[in-house]
């Protein structure tokens, strides 16, 4: 008697891979290395970052989106580092813009990749329950999701001074309660992010992140429950609390 399972009509889940973009130079910490390869517990930032997607088991490729100049360093970088053997990994060449190097880094995923997340290079310890709500909900249906947490401060609204630290009048005070601070990694549909890379341009007043392009395509967003140690590592003063989010996991989850 055969013991071959019978054919199923079933289809395979989408497979979801990740892109990041870590082609950015990080001025605001500082001259020197880019930002994404500052270290961090002595691991540069974008390889706590690509570990931490690749720690989610819906992710089953990272593309690492470095800068034009240097796509042979970076995969120097990822073979020095242990990485989960179960994720493949991709590094692509980016773009002057970080619209650009997500296009390209979404441009080099393989056909059968139906949900693509987008993270920040920058917000390296993201815990992986927040990257797998993000990937279901896409995976349920939502075209793009953001991961975001509701504000602690009030908000205003002003208007730029034309001189920078002159005081600024206030325009309006936003209702706190209707306002999040939106993190990543932002999941999407494939052929929705694709569609907004290639119908909407960024400039100043428009779209900061792909989630704002696709709301400009009018298609809806929405949001799941951030975190707080997915913060975005960008002045010194986030390095000092990475390293001691870094050092508490260490020490509690052996991380």
């Amino acid at each position: 008697m055969s013991s071959t399972p019978p054919p199923t009509d079933r289809p395979l889940p989408p497979r979801t891979a990740a892109v990041i973009p870590a082609a950015g130079r990080g001025v605001r910490l500082g001259p020197g290395t880019p930002k994404a390869l500052r270290a961090l517990g002595g691991t540069p930032i974008l390889i706590h970052a690509i570990r931490a997607m690749a720690a989610s088991r819906a992710v089953s490729l990272v593309v690492v989106v470095a800068p034009p100049d240097g796509a042979p360093e970076v995969k120097h970088l990822l073979d020095e580092h242990a990485l989960p053997e179960r994720t493949d990994y991709l590094v692509v060449p980016g773009g002057e813009t970080r619209q650009e190097s997500v296009r390209l880094g979404v441009e080099a995923l393989p056909e059968d990749i139906a949900v693509v997340l987008v993270h920040d290079a920058a917000r390296p310890l993201v815990p992986v329950d927040t990257v797998d709500a993000v990937a279901a909900a896409v995976r349920d249906g939502a075209p793009a999701v953001v991961p975001a947490l509701p504000l602690a401060d009030t908000v205003k609204e002003v208007e730029p001074a034309a001189t920078p630290g002159e005081p600024e009048p206030v325009l309006a005070t936003p209702v706190r309660a209707r306002l999040r601070a939106v993190q990543t990694p932002q999941g999407f549909d494939r052929e929705t992010l694709e569609r907004a890379h290639a119908e909407v341009a960024v400039d100043g007043e428009g779209a900061t992140d792909d989630a704002g392009m696709v709301e400009r395509l009018g298609q809806p967003v929405v949001v799941v429950p951030g975190h707080e140690e997915a913060f975005k590592v960008t002045r010194p003063l986030d390095l000092v609390l990475a390293e001691a989010v870094l050092a508490r996991r260490r020490a509690n989850d052996g991380f």
